[in-house]
């Protein structure tokens, strides 16, 4: 009667198989789809005397055991303004509607009637959404995503600006090299622009003096052409460096604008002129007096021309002045032993008892893999080896069948003998 069980063993475990390779092919199409790969085992005999001359009775075949490869799928430019495939290591982070945290290579989202970022089937994705004045900490707990509710972006006033600049330090006191003027814009909590002016004076040796001022109209009251905001002196080095040791804290000079003629309220500003790594934006070097670059962090209003996933997963807002704004970016998270994760409906996967911590943080960090806006994961399925396993374990299936029924023929035989 073994050979009975070895066979149907055996069939059952090519009947399994040829499951497990079903489901694989009609997942062909699927976003972001994971293959699975299926392990036949020998079934070994456990009753007593199993082990003759050191020879273990083998009973049968067992194919119990599938795997699935998270193998990276080639990526597959779409084009779509919420579409987003993870280019290495990574799940996208869901929440379902049983509020479960669940995770899946399948980057086709979409927006819903509440401008909530969701999958096909209703989950919303989750990541970190803008502050109201713009700052994106992509760190800390995640989120529902959630799409600008305004047509209208409103105005932010500006709370900073730099100069980048470089004062001649062959320049004359009281001639025109010793003295150079930049523009600085600015914007006032209804979005209009002031433009101020900050001019260089050179005094002595290495020192010059600097004073910002803002057109009298721009001011309610004020008189002359211009209004002074702000005065002061930079001391150089032999070198050529700012001597920061004379600056306010962490380099900002503070600069107050009030009575603001359109009735905005008053502009708060920090003259930057130390970088984010503390260097000095100011030198005094021999070259011409110049400035390669002014800046501030204020933006005037402007309608929400669309919204799509950039670079890294950033939800990017942009607006008709042509600026775009990141208002969010998808959370990633990867898994140290993603096969433990269990499968669910929807190309989905969740955690079980023996899955380590999923690492949850921004694409592009540690080894978290990078998001491609605009494309989508095609499925690890491939239609030829797919094919090829199919026709083995059908053949696989029909020898075994000639067992039985082989097997059959020699027991009506005996009994035929037998009678």
């Amino acid at each position: 009667m073994s050979v009975f069980s070895n066979a149907l063993s055996a069939l059952n475990a090519n009947a399994q198989a040829i499951d497990v390779t079903s489901t694989n092919l009609a997942n062909l199409n699927t976003i972001g789809y994971k293959k699975d790969q299926i392990s036949f085992e020998d079934l070994v005999h456990q009753s007593l005397g199993s082990q003759i001359n050191n020879q273990v009775d083998v009973s049968g075949s067992s194919a119990l055991r599938t795997f699935r490869q998270f193998a990276q799928g080639s990526l597959e430019t779409t084009g779509g303004n919420f579409d987003a495939a993870i280019q290495g290591n990574g799940f996208f982070v869901l929440k379902n509607s049983g509020g479960q945290q669940v995770f899946t290579r399948d980057g086709a989202f979409k927006v819903d009637a509440s401008g909530n970022l969701i999958t096909a089937d209703g989950d919303y994705v989750q990541g970190w959404n803008a502050a109201a004045n713009g700052t994106l900490t992509p760190s800390g707990p995640t989120s529902n995503l959630v799409l600008p509710s305004s047509p209208v972006r409103a105005a932010q006033a500006s709370t900073y600006f730099s100069v980048t600049a470089n004062l001649n330090s062959n320049g004359t006191v009281g001639s025109s090299s010793g003295d150079f003027q930049t523009p600085v814009s600015v914007i006032d909590s209804q979005g209009n622009t002031h433009q101020l002016n900050v001019d260089f004076t050179k005094t002595a040796a290495n020192t010059w003096t600097y004073t910002v001022t803002i057109p009298s109209a721009d001011l309610t009251g004020a008189t002359g052409t211009t209004t002074q905001l702000a005065t002061g002196t930079f001391n150089f080095d032999a070198s050529g460096n700012l001597v920061t040791s004379g600056l306010p804290t962490n380099g900002q000079i503070p600069i107050a604008i009030t009575s603001l003629a359109d009735s905005a309220n008053p502009i708060n500003l920090n003259w930057n002129v130390l970088d984010s790594n503390s260097r000095p934006l100011i030198t005094q070097f021999g070259q011409p007096s110049s400035s390669s670059s002014t800046s501030h962090d204020g933006w005037q209003s402007a309608q929400l021309v669309s919204v799509n996933i950039g670079d890294q997963g950033k939800l990017d807002a942009n607006y008709s002045d042509g600026s775009t704004v990141a208002v969010g970016q998808l959370a990633t998270a990867t898994v140290v032993n993603p096969d433990s994760l269990v499968a669910l409906s929807g190309n989905q996967f969740a955690v079980t008892a023996a899955t380590s911590a999923p690492v949850i943080s921004a694409a592009g960090v540690g080894t978290q893999g990078s998001v491609v806006g605009g494309a989508l994961e095609t499925s690890t399925v491939d239609i030829a080896e797919e094919f090829t396993h199919l026709l083995t374990y059908q053949r696989g299936y029909q020898a075994d069948s000639k067992v039985i029924t082989t097997q059959d023929e020699i027991l009506q035989a005996v009994l035929a003998l037998k009678q």
